[in-house]
């Protein structure tokens, strides 16, 4: 039985995947006589272009996770809109204890867990595969590389954030590391075996990982190395963070697809790549295979920067922005598809799809955030003018001279960098999560407004300690007996 029972898993078979015109298939039934059964049509995973294939994959590249774009502090909900919200948009932007009804699925849990178990399948099976030595270890990698990103999301929803004083206690995920359904028994790892197991299965894939960028829906040697660097952010391990970052971007200098920052003042200056600005869908934007910020392709529909006019950008983010700031040409001021929105908001616009796999700008802030803990302050800024002057004119760009000599204020303005990057797209409540145990920045209060469309403050909702970690929903709860909540 799948331990975290959902409507996605009802079809699911671990032992046996189909592979259908490059997709995959699943089964209906976790009986032994059904797995023993080819389907006519179909064919079993048994060479390694089987287990490329299950790599190269819908179920992979959209993932249904997006409960950060809702607990993000950087958004505000408009009343009218967020009175006819849904019951589970309203609960996430409260912040409230529960989320869900006891009928109810997480989808945040069914897409993301279906995915440990088709990565636990590649693992575990392809080395006996037939084909190529070399190709089997990639593949493992690759797979490996995969459960450790969607454990990395898994941990930073439904645990506290690693805190090295207390992430031995604190309760985190259950690791599972077979494609065996049939598995009943399941407890809560603790945080730092969770981040073990992430390590680890980064530090294994990195050597066999592919050396070149070939496809962004792909892992890469690049991904795997900015990964692991990731981790060790959240891990408040800075210096093993910074030549991980150092080696992603060497290796994405050799890749074989373009990789690199837009320049907004080229591709929104006349005739310039993102234009027109439509009114629905925003600016022209390439695909997730060829957006060439992007280099590993993992997204969510994010309707709230879209067409939706629930959540906007908060107040206290918008006067982050200078007015030359071109990010701010994929928001309004206007509802959708008339109307007023609170004044000082903004809407966004587009794209539809919200990339979250890896993108180049995150990997900048990132490295800029490690040289600014690290004292190398100039480094630092380097970082944060490359990608500035790729968002505004040249002259507006620079970095106030008394921030720049400053670490803590440095690291502050890296963390608004951020805000102004990813606005409404769900970064943020990571952001949160690891600055609410940070040793540098403390004090830090987190809230949420709900606003009538003339500014009128309607309520305040304040972020509680507990509420850094969603609850396991009952339904999972009762699936699972011998498993304890949260709070």
């Amino acid at each position: 039985m799948y331990p975290f029972k959902t409507n996605s898993m009802k079809t699911y078979s671990a032992y046996l995947y189909i592979i259908t015109a490059g997709m995959v298939a699943l089964g209906s039934s976790c009986k032994k006589s059904f797995l023993e059964v080819v389907p006519k049509g179909s064919v079993i995973a048994s060479t390694t272009d089987d287990y490329g294939r299950l790599l190269t994959n819908a179920t992979l590249l959209n993932v249904t996770a997006n409960p950060q774009v809702m607990l993000a502090d950087d958004v505000i909900a408009i009343k009218s809109f967020f009175d006819a919200a849904t019951t589970r948009e309203q609960r996430l932007f409260r912040w409230d204890d529960e989320v869900y009804e006891p009928e109810e699925s997480a989808p945040e849990l069914d897409g993301l867990m279906t995915n440990i178990y088709l990565y636990n399948k590649i693992i575990n099976e392809v080395m006996s595969a037939d084909g190529p030595e070399t190709q089997k270890k990639n593949l493992r990698a690759e797979a490996l590389t995969g459960r450790a990103w969607t454990l990395f999301h898994l941990i930073n929803y439904y645990a506290k954030p690693y805190n090295p004083a207390t992430a031995a206690k604190d309760p985190g995920f259950p690791l599972v590391n077979s494609a065996d359904v049939t598995v009943t028994n399941f407890t809560r790892a603790s945080v730092q075996e969770v981040y073990n197991q992430i390590v680890s299965d980064l530090q294994t894939a990195i050597p066999d990982l592919p050396e070149k960028l070939t496809a962004r829906l792909r892992m890469s040697r690049a991904l795997g190395r900015a990964l692991l660097g990731k981790v060790y952010v959240f891990m408040q391990q800075y210096d093993k963070a910074l030549p991980l970052f150092n080696d992603a971007f060497t290796d994405l200098s050799q890749s074989v697809l373009p990789v690199r920052l837009y320049n907004y003042n080229q591709t929104f200056a006349t005739g310039g790549a993102f234009l027109p600005i439509a009114a629905l869908g925003g600016p022209t934007l390439p695909t997730h295979a060829t957006y060439e910020e992007n280099f590993f392709s993992r997204q969510f529909s994010n309707t709230y920067a879209y067409f939706i006019n629930i959540f906007v950008m908060s107040p206290s983010v918008s006067i982050l922005f200078k007015p030359s700031d071109l990010r701010l040409k994929f928001y309004t001021n206007k509802a959708y598809p008339s109307g007023a929105i609170p004044p000082n908001t903004y809407r966004r616009i587009g794209p539809l799809l919200t990339q979250v796999g890896f993108v180049l700008p995150d990997l900048y802030l990132l490295r800029a955030e490690c040289y600014a803990r690290g004292g190398e302050l100039t480094k630092a800024t380097d970082d944060l003018l490359t990608l500035r002057k790729n968002r505004m004119p040249d002259t507006d760009a620079a970095i106030p001279a008394d921030t720049a000599a400053d670490k803590i204020k440095l690291i502050s303005f890296i963390m608004e960098e951020r805000q102004r990057e990813f606005a409404v797209q769900g970064y943020r409540w990571f952001d949160m999560r690891r600055l609410s145990v940070d040793p540098l920045l403390t004090g830090l209060q987190f809230t949420h407004k709900l606003m009538a469309a003339d500014g009128t403050l309607s309520a305040t909702y304040a972020l509680k300690t507990e509420r850094f970690v969603l609850r396991f929903p009952p339904k999972v709860m009762v699936q699972n007996p011998g498993m304890n909540n949260n709070p």
